[in-house]
């Protein structure tokens, strides 16, 4: 056991590798966020539980989380102020969750969609200039599927959608179309502007989808869509 603030990182493997990932990991991420994003530590102490195999994820998730996981990754829950990891799996999966935490923290009434989009965008991430910085990943060929079959929907109509329906009538592409959003933002110098806009206008602009627009400098919505499509058709994975 490691504390690593604001969390306390439990680990079975052995010391030295949980000490290895609390500092390379989870202080790396949490320092860098910080600076972009957040002001406020999450108000609870949250637990980090890493487990170096898949059985004893899926055991100790099992007995002391309350039921299976539904993700072979890693997932955050809330009523026990813990992120579950199968560290085998890597370390993007770790940053990922570590932004919910503090996006509960510092913006409670974040949408599901900007919530999944930026923690999703560091679940491949690098340093750059000392900033976290997002890369491309596995969500990107279907992302570009979609987009080529014309059944990507709007970025008005992927942020107006609800919480829930987010998870429950996701096409596919919901966690996709959220990420590369957010990828064209931090490409572009954007993304920690509008973050701090979004907080700032949300009581009037709950779905992000104005703070967006006037962020980007559009006034067609529609054509800006389709810019940005064709923009992540450019991409490739490395």
């Amino acid at each position: 056991m490691v504390v690593e603030p604001p969390f306390v990182v439990i680990g079975d493997e052995s010391p030295e590798q949980v000490a290895a990932r609390a500092e390379g990991t989870v202080r790396w991420a949490v320092e860098r966020l910080r600076v972009e994003y957040f002001a406020r530590d999450p108000d609870e102490l949250t637990e980090i539980w890493l487990f170096g195999s898949e059985p004893a994820y899926e055991r100790w998730a099992n007995e002391l989380f309350g039921g299976p996981p539904d993700t072979p990754y890693g997932y955050y829950t809330h009523e026990h102020h813990a992120l579950v990891m199968n560290i085998a799996t890597g370390g993007g999966t770790l940053v990922h969750e570590i932004v919910h935490p503090f996006m509960q923290a510092n913006f409670s009434e974040c949408p599901s969609w900007f919530d999944e989009g930026l923690a999703s965008l560091y679940e491949q991430s690098a340093e750059h200039d000392g900033r976290i910085w997002g890369l491309p990943n596995w969500r990107l060929p279907a992302l570009q599927r979609a987009i080529e079959a014309d059944k990507l929907p709007s970025s008005q109509v992927l942020t107006a959608t609800g919480d829930r329906p987010f998870y429950d009538e996701d096409p596919g592409t919901h966690y996709a179309h959220a990420r590369y959003l957010c990828l064209w933002l931090q490409e572009h110098g954007l993304l920690r502007d509008y973050y701090h806009g979004f907080v700032a206008a949300v009581a009037t602009d709950p779905t992000g989808h104005a703070t967006l627009s006037k962020t980007v400098g559009a006034r067609d919505m529609s054509k800006w869509d389709r810019q940005w499509q064709a923009w992540v058709l450019t991409l490739r994975l490395s």
